[in-house]
Formats: C-alpha cells, structure tokens, sequence
C-alpha cells in the first residue's frame, strides 16, 4: 500500500500550512503607553516645590504669623492624616505591605530619624524669620557637603580626599555669595546651617536603613511613617515655645483657606516627588533640583524684592557649578552637553524661527534680572526720590 493510500485508509487528509496568528487578547494584555511627557512631572514638582518655599516665607514673614515650629507641625498632621486616608483608599501606599516594620525598628531607626527630620524643619522654618528666600537657596547648596562629612562620620562610606576636595569648590562658592549678601543675619544663618546639617544626618541614616531590602520605601511610604512621630515631637515643642503666646488673632490674619491650601501644597510636594522618580530617574531629579533653585532665586528678587548682587551671583554659580559636578561627574556632564548642544542645533535646524524667538527672550530675561535684582546692590542706601529733590533744589525747582 503507497503511502497516498496509507494516508486515506487512515482518514487523515493533507494540512495546509497556516500562518501563526497574533492573539488578540495578548495584545490587549499589555500596558498601554502613557500618553503623558516626562517634562509635565518635572513641571509639577518643580511648582510644588517652589510654591511651598514661596508660600512658607508669605505665611511667616509677610502675613506675620510668629510660629514657625506650629506651621510645621500643622504641615506634618496634615501629612499624617493624609497618608492615613491613601493608605485606606488607595494603593499608592501599597509599598508599605513589603516593608518588616516592627515596633522595635521603629523606636530603633524611624524615631531617630523623625528627631533629626523634626530639627531641620523646625531650624528650616525659623530661617525665613531672618533671610530672604534667595539667599536661604544659596545656604542650601551646602547639602552634598554636609551629607558627605555626616556619611563619613556614621561610617556610611568611606573617607575619600578627591571627593572632600571636589566638594569645597560648593563651600568656597557659598562662602563668596554670603560675602556678597545685603540684609546677612548671624542668627539666620547658623539656623539654616543647622537645618543643613540635621538634614544631612537625616538623609545618612535614611540612607542606612534603605541599604536592606527589607526596608525599601519611596518618598510617600516614608512620610507615612515618619509623619506620626514628628508631628508628635514637633507638638510638643510648640506646645511649650509658642502654643501660650498664640492666639485666634494671629490665626485669622493669615486665614484658615490659606492654612488649608499651603498643608494642601506641602502635601502635593511628596506626592509629586513620588511621581517624578517614578516617571523619570535620579539624575533627572538632581538636575531638576539646581533648575528649581535657580527659578526660587530669580522669583524671590521678583516677588519680593530681594535684593542680588553680582557678587552672590558669581559665588552661587560657582556653588551650583561645584554640586552638579559632585553628583553627575565630569564624564556624564561631557556627554550630556554634547547631546543638549546637537538637541540644540538640530532644533535650530527644524525650527529656525523658534529658536531666535527664544534666545531674544532668554536675553531679555537675563537682562531683567540684572537690573531688577543686581542693579540696587551697587546702589545700597541711595533713595531714587531724595536724589531727585537734590537735584530740583540746585536748579532752583521746588522739591
């Protein structure tokens, strides 16, 4: 029997050859793209962070509320009853559930933590009694370096000479713009130095707790934690320093809309940051971190006047100059010029018009800062309307 036969006393019949298929429903199956730009994160926690600083320095020097540990802790019930809320009803706080939180770790490694978290906020917020929100930015340039001396001091890393001397370029570029500082405070100063280095000891040990993986928390997750308890030692200190001497008064000056909108900003600002490492990275968040500081600089002389001089100007860009080196490295900084400048030509190419408009805009910019800010530096003392009276008098005009 052939084998045409075999095949028909067996009932088989010759296949034809199909082509293999896409199933549809494993197409369904994956994850859309999201259809929303890295940059409207950036945007978000760029204006979150701003507006807090901004909003801060409104409540407590221009509305005259004298609290600053009390607009601290209200920031930080706030934070706490929040996250207590997404952890009920959402699952943003669902990273909790992997964290081995036990009630030894937390008198162990969060409450320590919480202490040094409630100084540099405490230390943070008295600052703006003293200095102008400028002039704070520049302080905090500063952070590398203490993070660096409290990381060698809690055995965090090991000490390195090349990076210690790296990192003084930041010293010596701060130390220039103080030089240069109008309205310099001592007592506004140390503050803000103190809050720096509490902030640098917290982050260490943030930083030695998250080594194990047991304990991996993002920013949410950790206000979640940390909250409860510093709201707790933040109460107890207003409780004794400013809770006798505050009354209803001081709190109907400001408003409570306006309290209930800045906890609201101080809030978003953790949220958004959650947001921005998740969509993006960390260089992403460094970088936009000197942009920010630079954008609070330039708002402050515009929104309140502070004053700049070319002196802070140059010992800030050395200062912001010596951070990005410290935390990108020169290598990263070459590489990623050389893609902005051909990004940048390339956008010239495409839109030659739009580009113009743009470099005519940033000139205009520039020059607005320096005449709006710098220019009354060189002047400090000299009143616009005396000299003109001057002036009339000598030509025989009444004043």
């Amino acid at each position: 029997m052939g084998v045409e036969e075999k095949s028909r006393a067996s009932g088989d019949s010759p296949r034809d050859a199909v082509l293999p298929t896409v199933n549809p429903e494993a197409q369904k199956a994956q994850p859309p793209k999201s259809a929303i730009h890295p940059a409207f994160y950036v945007s978000i926690w760029i204006a979150m962070s701003s507006s807090v600083i901004l909003f801060n320095k409104w409540i407590l020097s221009a509305k005259g509320f004298d609290f600053p540990v009390v607009l601290t802790t209200y920031h930080l019930a706030f934070s706490t009853i929040m996250t207590q809320i997404l952890a009920r009803y959402t699952t943003l706080l669902d990273g909790r559930k992997t964290v081995k939180m036990t009630g030894k770790v937390y008198l162990r490694a969060i409450v320590p933590i919480g202490f040094f978290f409630s100084l540099s906020l405490i230390c943070g917020n008295l600052t703006y009694l003293y200095l102008s929100v400028s002039f704070i930015q520049m302080l905090k340039a500063t952070t590398p370096v203490a993070v660096l001396l409290s990381g060698w001091a809690l055995g965090v890393s090991q000490i390195n000479m090349k990076v210690f001397l790296n990192v003084s370029v930041i010293v010596v570029g701060v130390v220039i713009a103080s030089y240069g500082e109008l309205e310099f405070v001592w007592l506004g100063v140390i503050l803000q130095i103190a809050g720096v280095a509490f902030e640098a000891l917290r982050l260490t040990m943030v930083q030695r707790l998250l080594s194990s993986a047991e304990f991996k928390m993002d920013p949410l997750v950790s206000l979640y934690y940390f909250a409860p308890i510093c709201a707790l030692m933040n109460g107890v200190v207003a409780l004794f320093w400013e809770v006798p001497r505050l009354t209803m008064a001081d709190v109907d000056r400001v408003g409570l809309f306006y309290f209930f909108l800045n906890g609201l900003c101080a809030f978003g600002l953790n949220v958004s940051v959650v947001f921005l490492i998740g969509k993006t990275s960390s260089l992403v968040l460094t970088l936009c971190g000197v942009l920010k500081d630079v954008l609070l600089v330039v708002a402050s002389m515009v929104i309140y006047g502070s004053q700049v001089t070319l002196t802070q100007f140059f010992g800030y860009s050395i200062a912001l100059g010596g951070m990005v080196y410290y935390k990108l490295g020169a290598e990263t900084i070459k590489s990623y010029a050389g893609e902005a400048g051909r990004q940048w030509a390339d956008f010239g190419n495409r839109r030659p018009v739009l580009r113009r408009i743009s470099i005519i805009f940033l000139a205009v910019f520039v020059l607005f800062s320096l005449l709006g800010g710098f220019a009354p530096g060189y002047a400090a003392g000299i009143h616009p309307t005396e000299y003109l009276n001057e002036a009339k008098s000598k030509i025989g005009m009444p004043a």
